[in-house]
């Protein structure tokens, strides 16, 4: 019989396939090792199930996206996860992450986690992203806050999370997934650097649907390869104001007439966006200029 699913787990071989309530252990048609096609985690396949219980993956289905850290396909979502304190959020690198996610193709959210240390404290900068478009939600893995929201937002999508250390993510999961006990920060040793680490990706199954890597998502040592005029085509409240600026093409840096930086001036873009987006305007320049 003939079933479909989704790669969950892949160790020694074995590929481990989602498909409706249960987990099924199967191995590759001999075709794929000859002709040495890759199976990744998060790879819908088509696969028959033996008499003897084990699968046989019969058909690997086109992939929407892949990440290469960590390597899963099909991933649709990035949850991006800052505190409200401790560590106290950073936009600049906030901003960086959402870069990356929409560059790889992947749709990102915002996860607010700690909001039961002071969420007031960052009231105009939580507004200031759900302005820009961004999906935003404020969690609390003590108090339980916001946690039903997050369980929605993920629900029916294949998520890695992002973020720096110690804003709650491994907390994030355990609160997501009954039994996962994960220890706070295995998340970030997860990814060992080491020279012999091997690191095996597993796809999580959220209660009432959706599947989330127990392994961060995106670095946020780096910004992707583009072109100058590329950049703020990943600022969402800026391309909805480019049709009013003077200039095809505007950088919205020193050119006059520039929709984005009247904006600004009016408040009705955030200007800690604006200015991040200068600063890492300097950066692809700079790029520009080594490469």
């Amino acid at each position: 019989m003939l079933r479909e699913g989704t790669v969950v787990k892949a160790y020694g071989g074995h590929y481990y396939v989602a498909g409706g309530e249960e987990i099924h252990d199967c191995a590759l048609r001999g075709r794929f090792r000859r002709e040495k096609k890759q199976v990744l985690v998060g790879d819908r396949v088509t696969f028959r199930l033996q008499p003897h219980g084990q699968g046989v993956i019969e058909e690997v289905h086109p992939r929407r996206t892949i990440l290469v850290r960590p390597p899963v396909a099909n991933v649709d979502r990035a949850l991006i996860v800052f505190a409200m304190k401790d560590p106290d959020p950073n936009t600049f690198l906030l901003d960086r992450f959402l870069i990356q996610a929409e560059h790889a193709g992947v749709g990102p959210a915002i996860c607010f986690n700690k909001v039961d240390l002071g969420e007031d404290l960052s009231r105009d900068m939580i507004g200031a992203y759900r302005r820009a478009g961004y999906p935003v939600v404020c969690t609390s893995t003590l108090d339980g806050s916001g946690l039903d929201e997050l369980r929605a937002l993920l629900q029916g999508h294949i998520t890695v999370l992002a973020g720096p250390s110690g804003v709650g993510k491994s907390s994030l999961l355990n609160a997501l997934v009954p039994g996962l006990n994960l220890k706070t920060g295995e998340i970030s040793r997860k990814l060992g650097r080491g020279r012999h680490t091997t690191r095996h990706v597993e796809l999580l199954r959220l209660p009432g649907g959706g599947l989330v890597a127990d392994t961060p998502g995106f670095s946020s040592l780096y910004l992707p390869e583009m072109k100058r005029e590329e950049l703020g085509e990943f600022y969402p409240e800026f391309v909805s104001r480019r049709d009013g600026c003077r200039f095809t093409g505007c950088l919205h840096f020193q050119e006059p007439g520039c929709a984005v930086k009247r904006a600004v001036e009016e408040g009705e873009i955030s200007a800690f966006r604006y200015e991040n987006y200068l600063q890492l305007l300097q950066e692809v320049m700079e790029l520009e200029r080594r490469y």
